[in-house]
């Protein structure tokens, strides 16, 4: 069996990987270099605390492999485990935390509900005052994506996967045999397989329209600051999530931090993935510092901004992944919302299992089908930044 994979961030390139394991003939195409669609600009963080059933599950089986990564692929991914710090100002989302942390434990999960005087001690700048309630999960950490995607490009290749950059796919025709990969022009007319991936993130929906089916996904510009505060983030702090706002921070090395959040009433779309700034808006960092500087005192007048970036989020209207095969002989597997990093171990077995096996066997992913929104039972994520 012969399967093309379209994309070459982590999730397409992890799923090649997973395919070539089990013995699969495999070519990955990437338009560009890989990772220069989302991955290179992910912040690369691991978690479990997610609000629904099948994210915790997805992150559960993802971790089993961020744990043994280094051993697997020989690369160490600098991951650091300090943990989540989810906070809230509102009671009722506080009722919401305590019942996602119970669910959440059911799947392995050790997160747990914080009162502010103990998230104070996990977060020794936080304005505890400020906060009713918190979710804390010591075992959350980052890695560095970059490295991850090279951990998986390299044991694809050493699978016999051949990956293939600088190389745009113009589109899929599906057929009663395979599947025609029709290449950009110069880049080599057209290649036949059984099966294709499509894992092209905030381009997926152009290669779904050549191959017949829509997605319902949006590319969404966020953006990150990388910040010097008026008092250096300890190294030992956690992620922590403005959960009433989105802002968030994590420290990052020599004191400095990374900052984030999405604060515009409207989530402004991105008409055209190829064309998009990747600097961020100077008035947006400045504000990403004042709500930050409201979470936690390392954040005042005299904080700096030594840099940043903006990237892409491939955004579904339930922030979940679409996991299906959308047509015979085309596997989705795309639209993460901004957890497609952390999501891309299981979600590249669950890829494998379907080309392979007809269903996914690791993770339930029956209800990321994009049939849901017609079907009008789609669970949203509330989970994000």
């Amino acid at each position: 069996m012969h399967v093309a994979v379209v994309g070459g961030g982590i999730v397409g390139v992890a799923s090649a990987y997973e395919l070539a394991v089990r013995g699969v003939d495999v070519t990955l195409f990437e338009r560009g270099s890989l990772g220069a669609g989302s991955t290179d600009r992910a912040l690369g963080g691991i978690r479990g605390q997610f609000s629904t059933r099948v994210n915790v599950e997805l992150s559960v089986a993802s971790v089993e492999v961020w744990d043994e990564f280094e051993e697997r692929f020989g690369v160490d991914i600098e991951r650091r485990r300090t943990g989540y710090l989810f906070l809230t100002r509102d009671g009722d989302t506080a009722d919401a935390f305590a019942d996602q942390v119970s669910m959440q434990n059911e799947h392995g999960v050790e997160s747990r509900t914080v009162a502010p005087g103990e998230a104070a001690e996990l977060c020794p700048g936080l304005r505890a005052d400020e906060f009713v309630a918190g979710t804390y999960c010591p075992d959350d950490s980052f890695a560095d994506p970059h490295l991850a995607l090279q951990g998986y490009a390299r044991g694809a290749r050493e699978e016999g996967v051949e990956i293939r950059t600088n190389t745009p796919v113009a589109g899929l025709d599906p057929r009663e045999s395979g599947v025609r990969v029709e290449l950009a022009d110069g880049s080599g007319g057209s290649v036949e397989a059984d099966y294709a991936v499509n894992a092209a993130g905030a381009w997926a929906p152009r290669l779904a329209e050549t191959a017949g089916y829509d997605l319902p996904i949006v590319p969404h510009r966020r953006q990150t600051a990388v910040v010097e505060p008026e008092h250096p983030v300890p190294v030992s702090d956690p992620l922590v999530i403005d959960a009433d706002t989105t802002a968030h921070f994590r420290p990052e090395r020599d004191g400095r931090a990374l900052v984030g959040g999405h604060f515009a009433e409207a989530d402004p779309v991105v008409a055209d993935p190829d064309r998009f700034s990747e600097t961020p808006d100077t008035d947006w960092a400045v504000e990403a510092v004042e709500r930050v500087g409201g979470v936690a005192d390392y954040f005042g007048p005299e904080s700096r901004l030594a840099g940043g970036w903006a990237g892409l989020y491939a955004v579904t209207p339930d922030h979940h992944a679409i996991v299906e095969e959308s047509v015979p002989g085309v596997v989705t597997a795309a639209g993460f919302s901004g957890h497609g990093f952390q999501h891309a171990p299981a979600t590249a077995t669950v890829v494998a299992e379907l080309v392979l096996d007809g269903e996914s066997s690791t993770v339930d992913v029956s209800g990321l089908d994009r049939g849901r929104f017609e079907r009008g039972d789609e669970r949203v994520e509330r989970n994000v930044a």
